[in-house]
């Protein structure tokens, strides 16, 4: 085994004159399949092309994408894991310290929007070569978006990156087939029905009988038609019955084709056994390393998709709804080939995915019909078709334990407890809480507000309480000192003051003092950002209540850690805002100790902006009674 080449030297030493492709990343290089930059590459030398790579190139020196020289085939272009915004900037639009997808955990090493950075310089380096970009960056960026950063909708980036095709999703089919077709001679601008690619042409060459969203122009300028154009781009995602979306942007129109189909068993198989350094690149090592590969470098991926569906997440638009999966066979012999490894001190540290313990479909009909279109299998409550069955999933684990070596399989992907639930066969959480958790599951419920969840996608609370206290009863049966970490998330689009107050009380009911709470972070692509975004709901359109102010923002997120003693006054002045004094006191039921002059202070100061708000506005009349 040898990582593809960084250098020249490396070149020489295979004995390659000129690259079929060069990929250009924004992560440091690491040879492991939980990097999507791995998997291209290693299949495609796996398909006889060579490949070399340039990470990090420097970005302020154009000539740094010609380090291999120019490839026979083309450019690819990838931000890297995740989408370079993210990786540079808090929720709170503060520039992070570190990067755990660069040497050395530094940040500062790609460019803000470094898809469309990198795509610009191979496109200033060679013009003449076909440009190709991927990844999580562009894929949840390929229609007209709303933007956090810059708190405007953008184009497609397509439009800013000038690239001849755009691939979302899983890339291992589109990515075959377009290298394929480029090595029989084929012009990349001709090659326009690939599944899974998006592309720019002129309005006259638009493909017939496509379903068109409204366009660049129209969703600048309407929030309505900006959510009718999101709830578009979600309904006719799906690779059984999805259709070529268009989104006219100027003179051009954007075209996506339907959505590659999802790997086969075998093919899942195929990818993984593909011969990974399954570490980052020893040029990294007088750097430290790179941190991200601490994370994954003992786990092992068994599927792909997820049918939960929450609103907040990009998966249903980037890898899909449908549950791919991974034979038995192949998910133990990388466990086998694990505990080889010198560093392997006998834990798998998880054994998942997007959700841990989705294995099979989420019911029958989907295969030939596809998944429902505007509807969810979970929430608010399970589809009566829904098929639950952990059986595979439960005898795979078996088997993982059975390895010589493995000393403990854990899981730390997500749990999906209201699917858990109902199965009504008790044995995976049985064995869940007996063999796989090392001391804490972490699970999602997010918020406990009903109103709140539904926007969420995500199941009413009822079903994470019911979870808890079946959790903590097996627990105590088997004698194990167990505890749920439950994520929160504060500041959803129709997440009230209200409603902050009320997911408090429930934390305090059940003694949970979370150490960290999310802060709504609108990505691109998601329906959340929509509703963030418009203020509507895509699939009703009405109106949805959003906390966008700082500081309303900040209420609700120190609500969530009320027994902090650095939080009491903020917590004191959320809740005279809302009207809730009640909960200032000591005592039960109450939330936090009184500080009377800060108090008053507050009173005064709600009272003030009330007496303010009750005004008429400068140049107005009260109308008479």
């Amino acid at each position: 085994m040898a990582f593809m080449p960084i250098s020249k030297e490396d070149m020489k030493e295979r004995g390659i004159d000129r690259l079929d492709f060069v990929y250009i990343l924004g992560d440091a290089y690491v040879d492991h399949p939980s990097f999507g930059a791995a998997i291209i590459t290693r299949l495609l030398e796996y398909h006889g092309y060579t490949i070399g790579v340039i990470a990090q190139p420097d970005y302020k020196d154009p000539s740094s994408v010609l380090r291999l020289g120019l490839p026979k085939l083309g450019w690819l272009v990838s931000a890297g894991n995740i989408d370079s915004m993210v990786a540079h900037y808090t929720v709170a639009k503060r520039r992070r310290s570190d990067d755990a997808y660069s040497a050395g955990g530094k940040a500062g090493k790609r460019p803000d929007r470094a898809a469309t950075v990198y795509c610009k310089m191979c496109r200033a380096a060679a013009p003449e070569i076909p440009l190709l970009c991927g990844g999580l960056e562009v894929s949840l960026r390929r229609f007209a978006h709303y933007d956090y950063w810059k708190d405007c909708v953008m184009p497609s980036i397509l439009v800013d990156c000038d690239a001849d095709l755009l691939m979302f999703g899983m890339g291992e089919h589109s990515i075959i087939e377009i290298a394929d077709r480029l090595k029989a001679g084929e012009d990349v601008h001709t090659i326009r029905d690939v599944r899974g690619t998006c592309y720019l042409c002129d309005t006259v060459e638009t493909p017939l009988g496509a379903v068109q969203c409204p366009s660049y122009k129209e969703v600048c300028e309407n929030k309505r038609l900006y959510a009718k154009a999101c709830r578009i781009q979600y309904d006719w995602q799906d690779e059984v019955y999805g259709r070529t979306i268009i989104q006219r942007h100027g003179d051009k129109m954007l075209v996506q084709n339907p959505p590659a189909t999802s790997l086969t068993t075998e093919e899942m198989d195929l990818v993984y056994s593909l011969p990974y350094e399954r570490t980052y690149h020893p040029c990294y090592e007088k750097e430290g390393g790179v941190p991200s590969i601490k994370e994954v470098r003992f786990s092992i991926t068994h599927n792909r998709g997820c049918f939960g569906f929450c609103n907040f997440c990009s998966i249903a638009l980037h890898q899909g709804r449908r549950i791919s999966v991974r034979s038995e066979e192949s998910v133990i012999n990388e466990a086998k080939m694990l505990t080889q490894l010198p560093d392997f001190k006998g834990y798998i540290h998880d054994v998942g995915g997007p959700t841990a313990n989705f294995r099979t479909p989420s019911c029958e009909k989907q295969l030939s019909l596809g998944l429902c279109k505007g509807k969810k299998c979970l929430a608010p409550t399970p589809c009566k078709n829904l098929h639950v069955d952990h059986s595979e999933y439960l005898h795979l684990l078996r088997e993982l334990r059975k390895i010589p070596g493995v000393k403990k399989v854990f899981i730390r992907s997500g749990i999906r407890y209201d699917y858990l639930l109902e199965d009504k066969n008790g044995e995976f959480m049985d064995e869940l809480i007996e063999h796989h958790i090392s001391g804490q599951l972490k699970v999602a419920p997010e918020h406990c507000s009903a109103a709140v969840l539904d926007k969420m996608g995500k199941p009413h609370i009822e079903a994470y309480k019911k979870f808890q206290k079946r959790f903590y009863q097996i627990t105590k049966q088997k004698d194990k000192e167990q505890y749920l970490v439950p994520y929160l998330m504060s500041s959803h689009p129709g997440s009230t003051l209200k409603d902050a107050i009320e997911l408090t009380m429930f934390l305090k009911e059940n003694k949970i003092h979370p150490e960290q709470v999310q802060d709504f972070y609108p990505t691109p692509g998601t329906l959340s950002t929509c509703m963030y975004y418009t203020e509507l709901d895509p699939y009703t359109l009405e109106p949805v209540y959003v906390a966008k102010n700082p500081k309303d923002k900040a209420m609700q997120r120190v609500l969530l850690q009320y027994y902090k003693p650095e939080n009491q006054r903020r917590v004191i002045e959320a809740l005279v805002k809302a009207h809730r004094e009640d909960l200032i006191g000591q005592g039960a039921g109450k939330l936090v100790k009184p500080d009377a002059i800060y108090l008053r202070q507050q009173r005064e100061k709600e009272a003030a902006r009330s007496k303010k708000g009750s005004k008429p506005r400068q140049g107005t009349k009260r109308k008479r009674k």
